[in-house]
């Protein structure tokens, strides 16, 4: 009986995951165009999680491509609450599936048939949808010769064991059975599973109905786990969606635990009205289905204050550096407050720049801080900078204040660009390593201390600062980046440097020399647009760049 369980059990896990990989194989983009396009408002995210759980017949799947979408920024948090509770609802055509074909249908007449066209067309197209839609096929034949063999087990246990024992006998009845099913989906990391295997122990006789709605409610909980699994160490985003399904399916369970005689009872008379009070699979597959609903109902109007809840929580070092210091709505009601502020924010998101590029170029930087995080920040930084400078009312401002908008938003488009320069230079950094050999290692060396020498002065701040001496200085980097250039050439052509690894290293020092430029742009701008104490003694903005093109 033992063996039989576990081969039906293996054999139901077996169907879910190929019927799971063939149909998002066989969609394709479908699936998940659909999530993203259709996810505009709350309500939409519902449906779509609902079709798309519905047709994948994997929740977590669903909850996964819904985190990869938010971190992309393709949805927002409050877009993707709505699908996880649509997810929740379309996770309950298992049981459905169960009930309706499991326990009414001669199953080796549909299966068998199922698995052997299935396979076949598996066979045939191997590589195309044809093959993956093939692989669904045989995968739903499994599922139903699996939900039989689950049959056979729980009957001959209900045969040989006194099944009266396993009703709930007082208040840790109820709770224990929902422990079962929590612990049957945190073990076979499908909830889909502890679905099935409870209504065919429920309509086998195994389970009484009340055993079988606590077991259902501990599954639907269980499933949790592999979200919560699943964000061990990963990002931000990915962390508040899955708290999200936290909070869904735990208030849920919860309500519907707490209301379990009424929904019973409210299932059962819904049961009578479709005809399928007296079977225990559909009666569970309802009642599955209602406290989702229900659990929907609840949380629907505290969605948006979930949204916020989540947002403030695990939040990362680098989300912490990309919020404003200076800027707030207080400070735009005075404009002069206002510049003052936008030109602070500015500053600090130039150091912060310059740390990327030091640490991008040097491959180090501050302890726990990758370039990838701290360009993040910066480039978060320089969105709420953007957002900040749009919401200005440059209609209750001066003639000189208005004059210094385009400034500052010629600043952050070259902090974007060095930052853009930096993520590129970790794509050519295994090729300037590998054009780095002797006769030219520390030429290049030279070249890329001095861009981080440009860089540093390259900080309105500083007591030295000049715009002469860092335009002077920047002249003589041209001069050295050309140099080198001709020395990498010429190298090349005498074959002392591999020739597949040269011109993407040209396009990564080339883009060191072009950080340089940009970041003593926005030097020399800053250095305008800081606020002086007589507007007279103030400095003219620069009529063109100031930069020799390269």
């Amino acid at each position: 009986m033992a063996g039989t369980f576990l081969g039906g059990l293996g054999l139901f896990l077996l169907a879910v995951s190929m019927i799971s990989d063939g149909l998002k194989i066989a969609a394709g983009g479908a699936l998940r165009d659909l999530l993203a396009r259709f996810t505009s408002t709350p309500l939409r995210g519902v449906l779509s999680g609902i079709a798309v759980t519905g047709i994948v017949q994997s929740s977590s799947a669903v909850t996964v491509a819904t985190i990869g979408f938010v971190n992309a920024g393709l949805m927002t948090l409050a877009q993707s609450l709505g699908v996880v509770y649509g997810a929740n609802i379309g996770t309950t055509m298992t049981g459905w599936l169960v009930a309706a074909v499991g326990f009414s249908v001669n199953l080796e007449a549909l299966a068998l048939p199922l698995i052997g066209v299935g396979m076949l067309a598996r066979l045939l197209g191997a590589q195309r949808r044809f093959g993956a839609m093939g692989e669904a096929l045989a995968g739903f034949g499994l599922f139903f010769i699996g939900v039989d063999v689950l049959r056979e087990a729980f009957e001959g246990l209900a045969a040989d064991v006194d099944v009266g024992g396993f009703a709930p006998a007082g208040i840790l009845g109820v709770p224990l059975y929902v422990g079962v099913g929590f612990l049957m989906t945190l073990l076979t990391q499908s909830s889909s599973a502890a679905i099935a295997i409870t209504l065919t122990a429920a309509n086998g006789g195994v389970l009484g109905i009340e055993a079988a709605a606590a077991m259902v409610i501990g599954a639907n909980v269980g499933t949790t786990s592999t979200a919560a699994f699943a964000v061990i160490g990963a990002t931000a985003n990915a962390r508040r969606v899955a708290a999200a399904h936290v909070v869904f399916n735990v208030l849920t369970g919860s309500v519907a635990l707490l209301l379990l005689p009424g929904l019973l009872w409210l299932v059962r008379v819904g049961g009578t009205w479709l005809g399928v009070a007296e079977s225990p699979a559909p009666t569970l597959a309802l009642f599955h289905t209602t406290f989702n609903v229900l659990g929907l109902l609840l949380m629907w109007p505290l969605t948006g204050r979930l949204a916020s809840f989540l947002s403030a929580r695990f939040t990362t070092e680098a989300e912490a550096l990309a919020l404003p210091r200076y800027l707030d709505r207080n400070v735009m009601s005075t404009p002069a407050l206002a510049i003052d502020a936008l030109s602070r924010e500015l500053a600090r998101c130039a150091e912060l720049t310059r740390t990327v590029v030091r640490t991008a170029i040097n491959v180090e930087g501050p302890p726990g801080r990758s370039v990838a995080s701290q360009r993040s920040a910066a480039l978060g930084l320089i969105e709420n900078i953007e957002s900040f400078i749009t919401q200005l009312e440059t209609s209750r401002m001066t003639q000189d204040v208005v004059a210094s908008i385009p400034v500052a938003l010629r600043v952050t488009n070259y902090l974007e660009e060095v930052n853009q320069l930096a993520r590129e230079l970790d794509e050519h950094r295994d090729d300037i390593d590998a054009v780095m050999r002797p006769a030219v290692y520390q030429n290049v060396a030279d070249f890329q201390a001095a861009v981080v020498q440009q860089i540093d002065s390259a900080d309105p701040a500083r007591e030295d600062f000049d715009t002469a001496d860092l335009q002077a200085r920047y002249a003589v980097l041209q001069r050295t980046w050309h140099d080198l250039k001709t020395q990498l050439l010429n190298a090349a052509a005498r074959h002392e440097l591999p020739m597949a690894h040269l011109n993407s290293a040209l396009d990564g020092l080339r883009g060191c020399l072009k950080m340089a430029e940009q970041l003593t742009k926005v030097a020399e701008r800053l250095h305008t647009l800081a606020p002086a104490e007589d507007p007279a003694d103030s400095p003219a903005p620069p009529a063109g760049d100031g930069m020799v093109r390269t």
